[in-house]
């Protein structure tokens, strides 16, 4: 059964760090575009970056452009994503999300991870 599972999340000061990763079970992350989204409450799930297959490729919301880094390792089947400088509005459950498209789209989400900023 396919699965992704989100961890790293927690509770963190104002400008501190945190890394998210994303562990893929039951299919390879190889060939698969990840990208990390974030819902927090009352808004809608927003991108906040994504990584191509080959990881030569990264792209980031404006919002946290210059702080959190995308990266993957598909030897370890897994993508992170390092959060520095972070603020109270980056607030929100965080979620990673693993697309591949062939003549069929084969799409799959985690659970989600906890990020919580407060003094």
């Amino acid at each position: 059964q396919p699965q992704l599972v989100e961890s790293g999340g927690g509770l963190v000061q104002p400008g501190g760090s945190l890394r998210l990763s994303c562990a893929a079970s039951g299919f390879t992350l190889d060939y698969y575009v990840i990208g990390w989204f974030r819902q927090a409450p009352g808004k809608e799930r927003e991108g906040v970056a994504c990584i191509s297959s080959s990881g030569d490729s990264t792209d980031y919301s404006d919002s946290v452009k210059g702080r959190f880094t995308i990266s993957r390792d598909n030897a370890k089947n897994t993508v992170y994503l390092q959060m520095n400088s972070l603020k109270p509005e980056d607030t929100a459950v965080y979620y990673c999300n693993a697309v591949f498209v062939t003549f069929r789209q084969y799409d799959y989400w985690g659970q989600g991870t906890q990020v919580t900023v407060s003094s």
